[in-house]
């Protein structure tokens, strides 16, 4: 087996060799082999993170997960049966978490709140990625972190981490540090966004726009607008993430263009593809629910599947971090992130000031 198969599978080069011998059938149930013990771990992970967040919804379950993960990868020895199958949850499960995710945003739903939120969301998006990218270089900080950092601040917290992972291929110390960015500056996001929003008056629709346009996580916005006063803000704050998590495609596929358009291409080499087949995917998933074709029960399963799928690449993205590699990123990704933080909320409450939130 050649290196590109090697690959292509996303197994250990060791392993790929002693299968270089074997015969076709063979070669593919040993493959399936390996891969389980290591599936069979983050799954596990996935199913206890999630029900531990069934009973403290205030916890993030990705977040437990990849912590969980780190943990047990800096004190306990990682058998080598379990990398396999660790390294396709990091890659291949996540991206399926990602593309189930767009099931999630329905079209006409995001259209009903509105063209004023609409801008906000755009703008927000837009002018916290990019002047996140320009404090990041500003900052000397790595390309890959201060992309993840921009990513995650800007569309949808570690989700979009995952995506735009699935794109740049950064190491998992750099998605460890984004994703625990996220989490940290979200949850802070939870109590300050809600009494933000009650110290300057605020009605359901613009409070609703406030914790939607800048809270990082999807989890952290449901939290916000429960304290905030839920019931119709609840409503309208959702609704605003998901438009911002609507965004995540055409900000993978833009990063993706650019760094290919950017790379030195080998003589003979296949040309990478213009946007992630996940991205499309994700796209896809947009269009089936926008549709309205798929009855609502089914689309709470389906939730529970994304939820489950992402928490089990967290884990094993974890798994991947060592402390001492982690520990050298110093104090600039955490100025990004707060630098993040304050660009999105105040080109929230701008577009606010101007009107531009939801009305209902």
């Amino acid at each position: 087996m050649d290196n590109q198969s090697s690959e292509v599978l996303d197994i250990e080069p060791p392993l790929a060799a002693e299968l270089a011998d074997a015969p076709g059938p063979d070669r593919r149930s040993r493959v399936s082999r390996d891969f389980w013990p290591g599936l069979g771990l983050c799954a596990a992970v996935g199913l206890a993170v999630l029900a531990l967040g069934s009973v403290v919804p205030s916890l993030s379950p990705m977040l437990v997960a990849i912590l969980a993960g780190i943990v047990l990868r800096n004190v306990v020895p990682i058998h080598a049966a379990l990398e396999p199958g660790i390294a396709l949850a990091a890659k291949r499960v996540l991206r399926w978490g990602v593309v189930l995710l767009g099931l999630q945003v329905s079209i006409p739903t995001i259209i009903g709140l509105g063209p004023g939120v609409l801008v906000i969301v755009t703008c927000a998006v837009a002018i916290t990625f990019c002047s996140t990218l320009a404090m990041g270089r500003l900052l000397r900080m790595d390309r890959d972190m201060y992309t993840l950092i921009a990513a995650g601040f800007s569309i949808c917290g570690a989700a979009a981490v995952a995506g735009m992972q699935g794109t740049i291929r950064a190491s998992e110390e750099k998605v460890a540090a984004a994703v625990a960015l996220v989490v940290l500056y979200g949850t802070l996001m939870i109590p300050a966004t809600a009494g933000l929003a009650a110290l300057l008056g605020f009605g359901p629709g613009d409070a609703g726009t406030l914790i939607g346009a800048s809270t990082h996580e999807v989890a952290q916005v449901v939290a916000a607008a429960g304290i905030a006063g839920g019931g119709p803000l609840l409503a309208v704050a959702v609704t605003v993430k998901l438009a911002r998590v609507s965004l995540m495609a055409p900000v993978v596929a833009g990063v993706s263009l650019l760094r290919n358009h950017g790379a030195t291409r080998v003589p003979g080499q296949k040309r990478p593809a213009l946007m992630p087949l996940f991205v499309v995917g994700f796209i896809v998933m947009i269009l089936v629910a926008s549709i309205g074709i798929v009855p609502a029960p089914v689309l709470g399963g389906v939730k529970l599947v994304q939820q489950f799928l992402l928490a089990s690449a967290m884990f094993a993205l974890g798994l991947g971090v060592h402390v001492k590699s982690l520990m050298k990123l110093g104090a600039r990704p955490v100025l990004l992130g707060l630098f993040a933080t304050v660009v999105i909320m105040a080109v929230v409450f701008a577009g606010i000031f101007l009107g531009l939130g939801a009305n209902i």
